[in-house]
């Protein structure tokens, strides 16, 4: 059996999300800075009138913040029981990835990140790793959908 990710990068490293868990890939748009939010959460977006929360990725993975500018993207996705967007610097394509190629992150990545990382695999010439998008979920964000 295999699995349809869509790809993207972030801080130069590529990563992949299961295409049924997204919703949309929206150009990039200022969000509104939220009071009292975790770091890794930049703000909000209406989104068709709804409020949607939108996480800074490569600081939710421990990286410094992205500067976002409009060469980013933002993919809107379900984390846990939350619609949320995800800054990305870019969406790189649709992949089938055989459930065999999917392999568990190395002892040496057993960081505070590492749970964030459901798998890694080789595709093409990249290493490709599988997000956790449960696990991206915190209580911030999810009080901040509710407001």
């Amino acid at each position: 059996m295999s699995r349809e990710l869509i790809t993207f990068e972030v801080d130069g490293e590529h990563f992949a999300i299961d295409i049924m868990a997204t919703r949309e890939i929206r150009a990039w748009s200022p969000v509104t800075r939220t009071p009292g939010t975790p770091a890794h959460v930049s703000g909000v977006i209406n989104l068709r009138g709804a409020v949607l929360p939108v996480i800074d990725l490569a600081a939710r993975l421990g990286w410094p913040p992205t500067d976002a500018s409009e060469r980013h993207a933002i993919i809107v996705t379900q984390l846990g029981d939350t619609i949320a967007g995800l800054i990305v610097e870019a969406v790189s394509d649709i992949v089938s990835l055989p459930d065999e190629a999917l392999q568990p992150p190395p002892a040496s990545a057993r960081g505070a990140a590492a749970r964030f990382i459901e798998g890694i695999a080789a595709v093409d010439d990249k290493m490709i790793m599988l997000i956790n998008l449960d696990a991206l979920a915190d209580e911030g964000l999810t009080v901040l959908a509710a407001a």
